[in-house]
């Protein structure tokens, strides 16, 4: 997760406002998952590109998922020494703090998959959840290998479009052209099968409350 593109990060795009909510396409989710929120890579010159509209998008997630009492769980990695995500760097920070006084709980990971060795599962199965959504950085690495493991595990996954980010792939000579970061995040989405719910707009996710069993 703390490894960095090659070539010098580009600016971040102009965050767009966000749609007119859309009636959902799918049932509430009674959990929000947030992947790797760090100041690294939404922050300063080597933030992802669109960090300004996964950064707003993700707030809206986790102001809403409070509001109706959902599960708010955010994971953070902790990279290699002299990484940008080392552990007690700033750029380890998560950017939007967990609200501790509602239950809130950040994990911390060294790998992709946010459920190995941690307690995401424990927790969701303790608080009775089967709906999850998941948001974060970056698409094709810890959203990905969370949203994969997700389904494995029988949970009900959606994964906003517009909500998750990475980084461009740099040009590799006899191999590619540099590929964009918004086609590398939907190729991710697109290989996770037909299992998950890919949602166009974070705003046409609805949540409800976790109901502990």
């Amino acid at each position: 997760m703390s490894e960095q593109p090659a070539h010098p990060a580009q600016p971040a795009h102009p965050v767009q406002p966000a749609p007119p909510a859309q009636p959902a396409p799918t049932k509430p989710v009674q959990a929000l998952i947030v992947v790797d929120m760090q100041s690294a890579f939404v922050t300063g010159d080597g933030a992802v590109p669109d960090a300004a509209r996964v950064l707003d998008r993700t707030t809206d997630l986790i102001t809403r998922a409070r509001a109706a009492g959902a599960l708010v769980i955010q994971l953070q990695n902790d990279g290699e020494p002299g990484s940008v995500d080392e552990p007690g760097t700033p750029g380890w920070r998560i950017h939007l703090p967990a609200d501790t006084d509602r239950g809130e709980r950040v994990l911390r990971k060294t790998v992709d998959d946010g459920f190995e060795e941690t307690e995401l599962a424990r927790l969701l199965a303790d608080a009775g959840v089967h709906d999850i959504a998941i948001c974060g950085v970056q698409s094709e690495m810890c959203v990905l290998a969370t949203a994969r493991t997700a389904l494995e595990l029988d949970f009900r996954v959606v994964l906003p479009h517009d909500a998750h980010a990475t980084y461009d792939i740099p040009a590799a000579e006899g191999i590619s052209d540099a590929v964009p970061a918004a086609m590398v995040s939907r190729v991710a989405e697109w290989a996770l099968g037909d299992e998950v719910e890919i949602v166009a707009r974070a705003r046409s996710v609805e949540f409800t409350a976790f109901t502990k069993p």
